[in-house]
């Protein structure tokens, strides 16, 4: 199946943050491969400013998260702008069922996504799924596998990497943490763990902390900041009150950052900020960060990667994980780059 050219796209783009961004290389393709097409991302709010930190598209469209009717409502109002906007083709990063029926709705004549769940009939180009063994493992393939299925990519690259260039890169002596992970707890290391391997860098090389996280992490990342203050080492906690698009740029400032596997790790190392993540629950074949100064922490338990949301044991694989092996993956990534 092949799809010659399109002059006006549309790229649906994925929900999570971590999948908004290893979905990158796939929207940089399509640049690429259409270079004086119009390009716009149907995109959530909550990830949209991932676009702007790059030559993505010429436009981000938002189409906001509602329930009930006014759900309703809000399908109908984007596709009514869509079908306004007369695109002759639509890219569907998203799996949802939704991605397929809003580009139908809106009469987009050509509509490229994965058959899966039951939206193959919306499809005018349905793609079937990669199987197991079929592509690399890491999930950006999988976005790239799409483009290649459509004939808007000749081959798999060898390595994707991931670039968020619209930010320059200023680094203070400022150690960021991201102690959450939206998924669940069973990929959160120890707040305490977190605190002592900051504080113990921190120190080491004069440099304050800043704790990042959602609003629903305010807690969490508190009692990493108080943990920290403890060690009388400065730091703010900032959960809650940046936008994506600050926490971007507050990112990129960062001389380290210390991270669970969450959508802020793959930001940091796509940002090129020197990262060191810890794996616990996750596959890191799958869900690694692809940027180019990533060191990852994990210890080989039997039981992972379980890939579940809370841990029904012991939480082994983060438990054993101590503060000192983080800080000598660090200190070695700074002295690397």
């Amino acid at each position: 199946m092949t799809v010659a050219s399109c002059s006006s796209i549309l790229i649906r783009a994925a929900n999570w943050v971590g999948d908004a961004v290893l979905s990158l290389p796939a929207v940089q393709a399509v640049k690429e491969r259409f270079p004086g097409a119009r390009i716009a991302i149907l995109a959530r709010p909550w990830v949209a400013d991932i676009y702007r930190f790059g030559d993505f598209a010429d436009e981000i469209i938002l189409y906001r998260k509602c329930s009930g009717w006014e759900a309703v409502r809000e399908r109908l109002r984007v596709a009514g702008e869509l079908r306004r906007r007369r695109f002759g083709c639509a890219l569907l990063l998203q799996n949802a069922f939704d991605a397929a029926l809003i580009t139908a709705l809106a009469r987009i004549p050509v509509r490229i996504g994965y058959a899966r769940d039951g939206r193959r009939w919306l499809l005018t180009h349905p793609v079937e799924t990669p199987r197991r063994g079929e592509i690399p493992r890491h999930e950006s393939f999988y976005y790239l596998e799409l483009l290649r299925r459509a004939g808007w990519l000749d081959s798999l690259p060898a390595r994707p990497e991931p670039r968020l260039s619209g930010v320059t890169r200023q680094p203070e002596q400022v150690i960021g943490v991201s102690p959450g992970a939206a998924f669940g707890s069973a990929k959160r290391w120890l707040p305490e763990r977190f605190a002592a391997a900051a504080a113990a860098l921190a120190r080491r090389h004069g440099a304050s902390v800043a704790v990042f996280g959602s609003s629903s992490e305010r807690d969490l990342c508190e009692t990493v900041a108080l943990e920290i203050r403890a060690a009388g080492v400065e730091a703010r906690n900032l959960a809650g009150s940046t936008t994506l698009d600050e926490f971007i740029r507050a990112a990129a400032r960062c001389m380290l950052f210390l991270t669970n596997d969450s959508g802020a790790m793959h930001i940091a190392a796509a940002l090129g900020v020197p990262t060191v993540a810890v794996f616990g629950s996750t596959d890191p074949e799958a869900t690694s960060p692809l940027g180019p100064r990533v060191r990852l922490v994990r210890e080989p338990v039997e039981c992972s990667p379980c890939l579940l949301r809370e841990c029904p044991i012991d939480h082994r694989c983060m438990t054993r994980v101590s503060p000192e092996r983080v800080v000598e993956e660090a200190l070695a990534l700074l002295s690397a780059s």
